[in-house]
């Protein structure tokens, strides 16, 4: 069924009944592989047929949705979210007011501190919300409003050699990491859980969106280590492995006390998936708690210490693609600028 553009009596009211059906499309759309409470999840889907009140409600389904197991989900909210925020301020009064300009000084004003990929994202997903709507829209005479939103000549992106390299820590910083790890006042309840699952992320180098679904029957012992299988980005399962020794103890202790739904490694005390949030945040905590400040403090950065300690230690680029389940080796090159013996010898040209 099709929609008049400004359907609402306000704007405010409009956005949301755009953004809501917005959302409700991207979830049916994107991998439900990891779903683990469908019943819950029919029942967000015709609650955002119905739409919210507020942008808090949307955000926190946007969220519950993300538990659920539609993860990337967040990657279309939150720009549109700030654009509701953004438009707010401005006073907007008809979807009309929106078009390629405004959303251009939207685009510089918004991600001025972020990254390039990010920036791409917030792009994506203006020009993703509002060509839905080019295509939903419908006014009583048959005529339909169309934005064309194309995006083509904003020039927030700095490209290639604009890109920054990924935050990292150094191996004496790697050690008081883990000696925080063990020494972070946890509550005793979700102590060996958390340590356990940042240790793995630390020490295999997996996204944090893979560590949080790890299946149990995807954990096995052999010999004197673990062997996990995860499942990356668009589901293509990899292999890595992790020393019983680094996680004996938190393993123990954690498998004796957890009660995670759907047969999960990980969860929270009501046996649901943590969040990726979640995890970002004791990173966090952890890292300051010994006086670690990077740019970047969350969990992601693990991934990102892995993989350059791994490239520096090997020399091998092929290791560090499969390790980190990369699809193109080109990915993995970002690596190669910490390689600190190619470095030294540039000290001695002359």
């Amino acid at each position: 069924m099709k929609y008049p553009l400004d359907f609402e009596s306000t704007f405010n009211k409009t956005y949301l009944f755009w953004l809501s059906r917005f959302i409700r499309n991207k979830i049916t759309s994107l991998s439900n592989r990891q779903v683990n409470d469908k019943e819950r999840l029919a029942q967000i889907l015709q609650e955002l047929v119905k739409g919210y009140d507020s942008i808090e409600d949307l955000k926190s389904v946007v969220k519950e949705v993300r538990n659920i197991g539609i993860n990337s989900i967040h990657v279309y909210f939150i720009p549109l979210s700030k654009l509701y925020t953004f438009m707010t301020n401005y006073g907007a009064s008809s979807m009309k007011e929106i078009d390629e300009e405004l959303l251009s000084d939207f685009l510089a004003t918004e991600t001025s501190t972020l990254s390039d990929a990010t920036k791409k994202n917030y792009r994506i997903a203006l020009i993703t919300f509002f060509g839905y709507i080019d295509k939903q829209n419908e006014e009583k005479n048959a005529y339909v409003y169309r934005y064309g939103i194309e995006l083509k000549n904003w020039g927030g992106l700095a490209g290639k050699s604009g890109t920054k390299l990924p935050s990292f820590m150094h191996k004496d910083e790697v050690q008081r990491f883990i000696e925080g790890i063990n020494n972070y006042p946890f509550s005793a309840k979700i102590a060996a859980r958390n340590r356990l699952i940042i240790k793995t992320i630390l020490y295999t180098g997996i996204r944090v969106s893979e560590a949080i679904n790890i299946d149990l029957k995807d954990f096995n012992k052999d010999d004197d280590a673990y062997i996990i299988q995860v499942s990356g980005k668009g589901n293509k399962p990899r292999v890595v492995m992790i020393k019983e020794s680094i996680i004996k103890n938190d393993l123990s202790s954690w498998l004796d006390v957890k009660c995670c739904d759907n047969n999960l490694l990980f969860c929270n005390q009501k046996g649901k998936p943590l969040s990726q949030a979640y995890i970002s945040s004791i990173v966090e905590k952890i890292l300051l708690s010994v006086g670690i400040r990077k740019e970047k403090n969350g969990a992601h950065m693990l991934r990102h210490t892995f993989a350059t300690l791994l490239y520096q230690k090997n020399k091998d680029l092929i290791l560090v693609q499969e390790s980190l389940g990369h699809a193109d080796i080109n990915t993995s090159r970002i690596y190669t600028h910490f390689d600190k013996d190619k470095l030294k010898k540039t000290t001695d040209i002359f």
